[in-house]
């Protein structure tokens, strides 16, 4: 296929989607894997951080821990601060352009979007994950301790998986946002779905019909996570009535048609 001057918006569109498609998925699955990785990891250093710093301190804790404690959680909050009140594009660059001036280490590209990704997201989830901790009641932390857990059994068995049920939500939004601030990432030279359309458009000076394609495919790419996402999310949910096992307790539903049995 091929496209004059003076072809219409349509006929362009479809020449490039026909002659380039190879380019656009190469793009989106740099831009995928990207964002999956970076969110996989964020979301690990999310929970540490967020276990780290709601780990209880008071006056009864040796000295010395509440000096080190203070002196991490002081580290944890700049770089929570940093990473969350500075645009990742500016991020890319420090970090990409200053390892290499600073140390003489080269990053590839590919591991730079990566890394870049994973510490900003990281950041993020550092507060979102404090916060599902936070959301669980202090009575079953009491309880635990009460039948002599430590606060890292506690967290494992526990808070960590109510809380991640309670913020899965938040950390699917994340993915989403991810996939495209990945586009942020073309500065430094990695090969992502905006890099290959920039690339493209100033080829043939069709910018807006090789964007519209590429807005098209950012669409794709975010509503069929949404909705994947949501689906893991309802069935972590569960049914909405259900019998806890063990418990002599017989659901509603159950109760009326046993009744009407008997009647």
């Amino acid at each position: 296929m091929s496209a004059s001057a003076n072809s219409s918006f349509i006929e362009w569109v479809i020449f490039i989607a026909h002659d380039y498609w190879p380019l656009f998925l190469r793009g989106a699955e740099t831009t995928l894997i990207i964002a999956l990785t970076g969110t996989i990891i964020g979301f690990g250093i999310g929970v540490l951080i967020g276990v780290i710093r709601t780990i209880p301190i008071d006056h009864t804790t040796n000295l010395i821990k509440r000096i080190v404690f203070k002196i991490v959680n002081f580290i944890l909050l700049c770089y929570i601060e940093i990473f969350r009140g500075t645009p990742m594009m500016v991020q890319a660059m420090v970090i990409f352009y200053g390892v290499a001036l600073l140390y003489q280490i080269h990053l590839s590209t590919y591991f730079a979007g990566i890394f870049i990704v994973s510490i900003n997201t990281g950041a993020y989830m550092a507060e979102i994950v404090r916060g599902g901790i936070l959301s669980i009641d202090k009575g079953q932390f009491e309880a635990a301790h009460a039948i002599g857990m430590t606060h890292a059994q506690t967290m494992a068995c526990i808070v960590l998986p109510q809380a991640i049920r309670n913020i899965l939500p938040a950390t699917s939004n994340e993915f989403v946002i991810n996939i495209k601030d990945t586009s942020v990432l073309s500065v430094i030279g990695v090969t992502e779905l905006f890099f290959n359309s920039k690339s493209l458009a100033g080829t043939f000076y069709a910018f807006f019909q090789v964007f519209s394609i590429t807005c098209i495919i950012y669409f794709i790419m975010t509503f069929t996570v949404t909705r994947i996402l949501r689906y893991f999310e309802k069935r972590l949910d569960g049914p909405s009535v259900y019998t806890i096992h063990g418990s002599q307790t017989v659901p509603e539903a159950e109760i009326k048609i046993v009744g009407r049995e008997k009647q």
